[in-house]
This record gives C-alpha cells, sequence and structure tokens, in this order.
C-alpha cells in the first residue's frame, strides 16, 4: 500500500507541477488559446495565477513533508486540497460540455483522494 500511495503521489505531484506551472509563467492569452483550456476564459488572469501558485505548492505538499520528515501530515492535507480544486475542475469542464476532460479531471479527484485516504489511514506516516 506504502508503494502505491507513492507512485501515485509523485505522479500527482508531477502533472499539479506541470499544470501549474503552466498557468504561472504562459501568459494569460496565450493560454486561453490553448487546445482544452477554454475553462480560461471563465475566469480572470489572476484567478488562474493564484490557481497556478497553489498547485505547486500543492504538488510540492504531497511529497516534500514525507521525504524530509517534516510534518508528513501534511501529505494527505495537500492531497486535500488538490482533490477539492480538481472537484471544481469536474464542474467547470461539465458545465462547459467537455465530458472527456471531466473525465480526466475525476480520474484526478480519485487519485488525490487516494492518497488522502491511505495517508491518513493505513499507511499513516505516524
Amino acid at each position: 500500500m506504502n508503494i502505491a500511495l507513492w507512485i501515485v503521489a509523485g505522479l500527482l505531484a508531477a502533472v499539479f507541477l506541470t499544470a501549474g506551472a503552466n498557468k504561472v509563467l504562459i501568459p494569460y492569452k496565450k493560454l486561453a488559446e490553448a487546445p482544452g483550456a477554454g475553462w480560461v476564459n471563465d475566469f480572470s488572469a489572476g484567478f488562474v495565477k493564484s490557481l497556478g501558485a497553489i498547485e505547486i505548492v500543492g504538488a510540492f505538499g504531497l511529497i516534500l513533508p514525507a521525504v524530509l520528515n517534516i510534518a508528513p501530515v501534511l501529505v494527505p492535507v495537500a492531497a486535500i486540497g488538490l482533490a477539492i480544486i480538481m472537484l471544481g475542475a469536474t464542474f467547470v469542464t461539465s458545465r462547459r460540455g467537455e465530458f472527456k476532460h471531466a473525465l480526466l479531471d475525476v480520474t484526478y479527484f480519485s487519485m488525490a483522494l487516494f492518497v488522502a485516504l491511505g495517508r491518513f489511514g493505513p499507511a499513516s506516516f505516524a
């Protein structure tokens, strides 16, 4: 179980680090023109940049607390935060009729929930 949680947390960290960096580093107008990023037009540039920064922090929160053994309880907390973000993303993409993208959002939500439940439960760091 511990190995599965590490693998899923690592994959999620890579996904959210990449997605967050894209939101922070790519200009708003260029990001809005990217394939599958039409949702950006529904939100302000400040919100999108803030969301990207939160995703980056969440990505680090999935890995660093456990690796450094400094407040490892932050791992499931970060996973819950990212699950909430993906739940919101699912609603946004579903509302826009982008059901294939919504399915991917549900997958990331499920992965984050798996890490949160596993790290609060049977494979906690305590």
